[in-house]
């Protein structure tokens, strides 16, 4: 007897806390579902502490990143792009065709990414190129886009997409609480916008906590 192909989703994170913050409960959600979930991590973020060597800080924030998605139940690609220049180094690598092929073989029925109104360049890269390998792909995925230094969107045009999270949003803040180093940098500064996303998304659909997207294809 045949086993089912396990459906597989990708969630392309700009740094390493980000496919946490952005989308956490839904990862847990979906792993709990027996999904497949990858988190493609472009960039570490390494200057993130610019009195450190950059060596140092990638060492103890994919510890990080590796110690979250353990509690989430998804697996992490690094590509190890340059903090702040993530779209430079993704086009003087040649990284398109490598990752191409990943999506071509591991064909995700979702992807999600970051939203291309978020003020950080970064983020705005990822959701370029993620556009890019989107209308290059072999199929057809449904794709996500998700906030995290945006307050508001203003994309209300797209179809909205609710998950109801409020058995795994404790996975969530568990995981992003793991991000020791990014406490005074991100984590404590997004916590309130945090928990004012989940539940004001769980009250669209009348759950406890929810996480909300928006279908851009």
């Amino acid at each position: 007897m045949s086993q089912t192909k396990k459906e597989t989703i990708v969630v392309m994170s700009a740094h390493s806390d980000d496919f946490v913050i952005g989308a956490g409960g839904t990862i847990a959600a979906y792993t709990h579902e027996m999904k497949r979930v990858i988190a493609i991590v472009f960039s570490n973020g390494e200057k993130s502490h610019p009195w450190l060597r950059k060596a140092v800080v990638k060492k103890f924030r994919e510890k990080e990143t590796h110690q979250a998605a353990k509690v989430l139940g998804c697996r992490v690609l690094f590509l190890n792009m340059g903090d702040q220049q993530i779209y430079e180094d993704y086009k003087e690598k040649n990284l398109e065709p490598e990752l191409l092929k990943i999506l071509n073989r591991i064909k995700p029925a979702k992807i999600f990414t970051h939203s291309n109104e978020d003020h950080h360049s970064d983020h705005r890269a990822v959701y370029a190129i993620t556009s890019e390998l989107c209308d290059k792909i072999e199929f057809k995925p449904e794709v996500y886009i998700f906030p995290i230094w945006n307050p508001v969107s203003f994309k209300s045009h797209y179809p909205s997409f609710y998950v109801d999270i409020s058995k795994t949003f404790y996975r969530k803040l568990k995981a992003v609480h793991l991000f020791r180093s990014q406490r005074f940098n991100a984590i404590y500064p997004l916590m309130t916008l945090i928990f004012q996303r989940a539940i004001l998304s769980g009250f669209k659909i009348k759950k406890k906590f929810g996480e909300s997207f928006y279908r851009i294809r």
